[in-house]
């Protein structure tokens, strides 16, 4: 989908959070509320609002989960969507968001994905403002309840909560304002608005939604519960499009040099010289996992295979076809077929052709592969024989129509 004029906006949605106080076996962004989790949630609102950039922070271990949960819930805005592994802190994930925010946008808001069902109307609000103002901007709610100072057990004096607001997130700033808090940052705060007003900013405030509250406690998640199965935030429906097969490219190279025995295609080629990389350096296998993972619209093999995942340190190609065999079930796709070629010098392709096919369709769960090789005439690295280069065409296919947008 294109947009009129450039994406001005961020949103950092943090979902790296454990969940501790929810007393849930999963990551509290990914627990269910409804058939959907709070991640799914959440975006739904954040896709309500005015087109952005939306930088999804997740745990290590689940951003192939969290793209697919953000792709489900961009519907036709997928283009805006990035998805990032966040740290131990709070701060240190809003500051891998942070690093990812597109060059052109010039406001940034931080939303906290346990805020599943903030309407996509309150980030309109604070973003208008943070323009309108050039200052933070945090939604708040007025405290209605009668607040008592205490020493212990003892009362000791009531505070006027005239003075008061509870404040909820999106929280939106200037984005030379928010880097360049976090750059000067030396301790943890529990907001980033308390962070940009330690670095001497003002902060402003905006009317917040009671829909907005945090879910933290068991109860907090009953509540949501309720409120989505009473269906608070009307939905649009659209009639569903036809789901058509898609269709994607992948390439990739590494050089000779790695440690070891040569692997390419899911191979092992005895007396080869090894591929260097930071699993096998299998260039064919991992062209294959970025032209599905492509055709799917769900990332890249850096965004599911990264240095951030350790487990695939050395791992073999049938490892990493595996599991994007399994993102893309996971995502609604089937595998049509695989086609890739193989560019080298070395090793000699043909004898083993059928056996590496073979391979990678097993890897594939059966999806038919076929590997064509060439030499490239002696031009180039690869034909100087310092590399390998592999180029992958994969065809996905539905595996069920969409289901009617929101």
């Amino acid at each position: 989908m294109s947009f009129i004029g450039p994406i001005r906006t961020a949103v950092i949605v943090v979902a790296a959070g454990s969940g501790v106080r929810l007393g849930a076996t999963a990551p509290k962004a990914f627990v269910g509320i409804d058939e959907h989790s709070v991640l799914r949630h959440c975006l739904r609102g954040v896709f309500r609002a005015d087109p952005a950039q939306v930088v999804v922070v997740a745990p290590a271990d689940r951003v192939g989960e969290a793209l697919t949960e953000a792709h489900e819930a961009a519907d036709d805005r997928r283009d805006l969507v990035t998805v990032v592994a966040g740290g131990s802190t709070r701060q240190q994930s809003v500051a891998a968001g942070l690093a990812r925010v597109w060059a052109d946008v010039d406001v940034i808001l931080v939303h906290d994905a346990a805020r599943a069902l903030t309407p996509g109307e309150v980030l309109d609000r604070v973003v208008a403002a943070v323009r309108a103002t050039g200052h933070g901007i945090v939604p708040t709610l007025p405290v209605v309840d009668t607040i008592k100072r205490v020493d212990g057990d003892v009362i000791t004096g009531v505070v006027d909560r005239a003075e008061l607001a509870a404040a909820q997130t999106p929280q939106g700033f200037r984005r030379d304002v928010l880097v360049a808090a976090y750059e000067r940052a030396t301790q943890e705060f529990t907001d980033d608005a308390a962070l940009v007003a330690d670095a001497g900013h003002q902060i402003d405030r905006v009317d917040g939604s009671s829909l907005a509250f945090k879910i933290t406690t068991p109860t907090d998640l009953e509540r949501a519960r309720d409120l989505v199965a009473s269906d608070p935030v009307p939905r649009v429906t659209r009639p569903a499009e036809p789901a058509l097969p898609r269709v994607g490219i992948g390439t990739d190279v590494h050089a000779f040099g790695g440690d070891g025995r040569l692997w390419l295609a899911g191979l092992e080629w005895p007396g080869e010289p090894a591929l260097s990389g930071h699993s096998d350096g299998d260039a064919v296998g991992h062209a294959i996992v970025d032209a599905l993972l492509n055709a799917a619209g769900l990332g890249d093999i850096g965004t599911h295979f990264g240095t951030s995942r350790p487990e695939f340190a050395g791992a073999h190609a049938k490892a990493f076809l595996a599991e994007t065999a399994r993102i893309l079930a996971e995502g609604g796709w089937r595998i049509g077929n695989v086609s890739v070629q193989v560019q080298s010098q070395r090793p000699k392709f043909a004898p083993r052709r059928e056996e590496a096919e073979a391979a990678l369709s097993q890897a594939l769960g059966g999806a038919p592969v076929s590997v064509s090789a060439t030499t490239t005439d002696g031009l180039g690295f690869t034909g100087r024989a310092e590399g390998v280069q592999a180029f992958a065409v994969a065809l996905v296919v539905p595996t069920s129509p969409p289901a009617p947008a929101d």
